[in-house]
């Protein structure tokens, strides 16, 4: 599963937080945390922005990765807004209490959405003929 996260205040908060889940042992099992530039959002001409990139496995605990969020969070003197995402969900952390906390474990341990079916691409024509035969 792949989480992006982005926190305002800039790259320094960025760059603590990225720090602050590499060190903790809960949120680090079962989980590659990379910093990544990620591609813009709709209306964002272009402009690129710094986010956390976590891909999981089945070690992973939501609950260990929101616990450490919200413990980081703390540490802030201004308790930046943290945002998760993960495919088309998207779950807001304003104050870091325990509501925002249970939508973000209920959020990220729900099942992802299967991707869509593609049409199965027409075979060739192995006749190799071209007009005319």
């Amino acid at each position: 599963m792949r989480i992006d996260v982005a926190v305002s205040g800039g790259e320094a908060e960025l760059r603590s937080l990225h720090d602050w889940l590499r060190r903790d042992p809960g949120a680090r099992r079962g989980v590659r945390v990379e910093l990544v530039q990620a591609e813009p959002s709709p209306g964002q001409m272009g402009v690129l922005t710094d986010v956390l990139q976590l891909v999981t496995d089945n070690a992973w605990s939501a609950a260990s990765f929101a616990l450490a969020l919200s413990t980081w969070r703390q540490t802030r003197p201004h308790g930046p807004r943290i945002t998760v995402r993960r495919g088309d969900l998207t779950v807001d952390i304003d104050s870091g209490g325990d509501e925002e906390l249970r939508r973000l474990i209920d959020a990220l341990e729900r099942p992802a959405a299967p991707e869509p079916e593609r049409e199965p691409e027409p075979e060739p024509d192995r006749q190799g003929g071209g007009e005319g035969r």
